[in-house]
């Protein structure tokens, strides 16, 4: 039986259900992609990029706090997460994610459920 991805350390529901989007289902295939891999899939599906989630997840797949994070590693996770970021951007995925934001902001449409 696969293992719930929220049963990692700092990973809850609302990561499960991104993670569910970008068609990872088990914590067992979020550690065979790696956090690299794992959160270029979650960016693709539409997921906004955001730093603190993208090292959380490395800390997650250590099993280490998330707020272990600190000093050298977490700069060189920065730039990691900066050129990972960059190498989606435009995409299109990424292009709706953001519009869907804005108009489920604004009430022009309704927020989507996990």
């Amino acid at each position: 039986m696969p293992t719930p991805i929220s049963s990692l350390p700092n990973l809850g529901p609302a990561t499960e259900a991104d993670c569910a989007r970008a068609g990872i289902h088990s914590a067992e295939e979020l550690r065979a992609l790696g956090a690299d891999a794992a959160y270029a899939k979650l960016i693709a599906a539409g997921s906004r990029p955001h730093f603190i989630a993208y090292y959380v997840l490395h800390m997650a797949l250590q099993g280490r706090p998330w707020n272990d994070c600190k000093g050298a590693e977490k700069a060189a996770l920065r730039k990691s997460f900066d050129r990972l970021k960059a190498a989606h951007q435009g995409s299109d995925a990424q292009i709706r994610a953001d519009l869907e934001a804005a108009l489920q902001f604004f009430g022009v449409i309704k927020k989507n459920s996990p």
